[in-house]
């Protein structure tokens, strides 16, 4: 499948489409499909910046609009982050809050003739979007989250990247590339020597990441490398088929 080009890809993290784009792009769809990037505020260590979610997850959603004919939205910007308080910079709201927000978009959405959402998040802290579409799917709305775990592990596989998803958790192999793929600019000096691992981290809801990290890296940055990045979006782009389909065509497709 193919995106509707530029105009539905858009420029950083601000889509640019006119409404005139939206309309041409709807016309003869049986079903519009919404695509919603979720990231955070959060420190990612001295080298990535704070809006390094968010970031990541508009760069999978480009990659999705420029293979699906989709509605491509604005970003929301700072969401549950709370294991991440103890450094300076980090804004959080609650999970209450980012569950409101993301179910009044997609009714505003439906209100206007899209009838899916695909939420894209970017940072794994936000537990309370795996509840929104849930919850939606039982009222019979068209909602998805995406990427799953199992989508990260084949971008991964695909992607050469040498760091286990457990590994990996924050700041490391897998952002860093993203990043400096979509954001060379922005990737500090100091993530080729800010390796460091803590895959035991069962008392992190209570503790906090400063209970297991320093820095506020856990992950290996210094095999992070542009090529990575960009095999990563291209796999995700790939697995997002299946969810495009779900969402055009009802539950009976996946069955």
């Amino acid at each position: 499948m193919s995106g509707s080009g530029a105009h539905a890809v858009g420029h950083g993290v601000m889509p640019a489409d006119t409404t005139e784009d939206v309309r041409t792009r709807g016309a003869g769809v049986s079903a519009q499909v919404a695509v919603l990037p979720v990231g955070s505020f959060e420190q990612h260590g001295p080298f990535l910046p704070l809006a390094t979610d968010t970031l990541v997850a508009c760069a999978v959603a480009r990659e999705i609009a420029a293979a699906y004919p989709v509605h491509l939205l604005p970003p929301v910007t700072v969401s549950c982050s709370h294991e991440h308080a103890a450094w300076p910079g980090t804004v959080s709201i609650s999970a209450v809050t980012l569950h409101a927000v993301v179910r009044d978009i997609a009714a505003s959405l439906r209100g206007s003739g899209v009838d899916a959402l695909a939420v894209v998040n970017g940072h794994g802290g936000n537990y309370v979007l795996g509840n929104v579409v849930q919850e939606s799917a039982a009222r019979g709305e068209r909602m998805a989250l995406f990427p799953a775990a199992e989508d990260w592990e084949t971008a991964r596989e695909r992607a050469g990247v040498r760091t286990s998803l457990l590994t990996d958790m924050h700041a490391g192999e897998i952002e860093t590339s993203i990043l400096l793929h979509a954001h060379p600019e922005l990737v500090r000096p100091g993530y080729e020597s800010a390796d460091f691992t803590a895959d035991d981290r069962r008392h992190l809801l209570t503790a906090g990441m400063s209970a297991y990290t320093e820095s506020g890296v856990i992950g290996r940055p210094s095999l992070g490398s542009a090529e990575k990045g960009k095999n990563l979006l291209s796999s995700l782009a790939e697995s997002f088929a299946g969810y495009f389909t779900l969402l055009t065509s009802g539950a009976e497709t996946a069955r």
